[in-house]
């Protein structure tokens, strides 16, 4: 069967000496994985081959590619879902936490990554190629210009690393920008120590002009409120998790 097109932004990687080194990722001890974007299975042959799997989920939006992995692909470990994992319940992948893996499409690798936050408690680790610039902003520390919101609510309840940079020549066709590995690992933090929708608002809130102190960003947040505590005097992009919550602590006490 012919190889399925590009869709939805997805450059296919066709070196298997990367995709083996991208499945190395995931620790061995995931019995259910969930693989986004299979494309043309180059992944999937090698999450096959895991002593530890008892489910294999494929969640692929073109039909294409479904057929083409269907033809290439017979297991009684894998089920395949032709469905928008944005779109997706994800207790319908399995009810059971799993891990996330895939070359994700990189034009809604972000809205993945807030699907992921969403159901966090679910997926518990996460192998994701993605955009180079994406990566470095999820692993950015406070400081950084490319510490974000992504940056501070993913880092709440999962540790990032930069696992590595991903050549462009190994891609069909090749992108235009430089990839990059990136790995997601749960925390140990169940519920922030503050009010997590407000924790939210005010990571939000504080990005949506990086360039002011906190005192004039947050003023949408803020209003009424006496503005005493020393972080208001700092930008978004000076602040720790830890900082966000005690911020986020200090408007709730002062809403109360």
């Amino acid at each position: 069967m012919v190889r399925p097109k590009k869709h939805l932004g997805q450059h296919f990687l066709i070196d298997k000496n990367i995709a083996r080194k991208i499945t190395l990722c995931l620790n061995e001890d995931n019995p259910v994985i969930c693989e986004l974007g299979p494309g043309t299975g180059v992944l999937t042959e090698f999450l096959l081959e895991r002593s530890n799997l008892t489910s294999l989920k494929l969640v692929e939006i073109d039909s294409e590619s479904v057929e083409y992995l269907q033809t290439n692909f017979s297991d009684s470990r894998l089920n395949i879902f032709e469905r928008d994992f944005l779109k997706m319940n994800l207790t319908e992948i399995s009810v059971q936490p799993f891990a996330l893996i895939g070359n994700f499409p990189y034009n809604i690798s972000s809205q993945i990554f807030f699907k992921v936050l969403e159901n966090r408690n679910l997926v518990p680790e996460v192998v994701g190629m993605i955009q180079k610039e994406v990566a470095e902003r999820i692993a950015a520390g406070p400081g950084s210009k490319t510490y974000g919101i992504l940056s501070v609510l993913l880092q709440a309840w999962y540790t990032i690393e930069y696992c590595f940079t991903v050549p462009e020549h190994v891609f069909n066709p090749p992108p235009k920008v430089k990839s990059a590995v990136i790995k997601l690992q749960r925390n140990n933090v169940e519920q922030l120590d503050c009010n997590e929708q407000l924790f939210f608002k005010v990571v939000k809130t504080a990005f949506g002009q990086r360039r002011k102190t906190l005192r004039n960003a947050l003023k949408p947040l803020t209003a009424g409120i006496i503005l005493q505590h020393a972080l208001f005097d700092k930008r978004a992009e000076q602040l720790s998790v830890a900082d966000f919550v005690q911020l986020t602590q200090y408007i709730e006490s002062q809403e109360a």
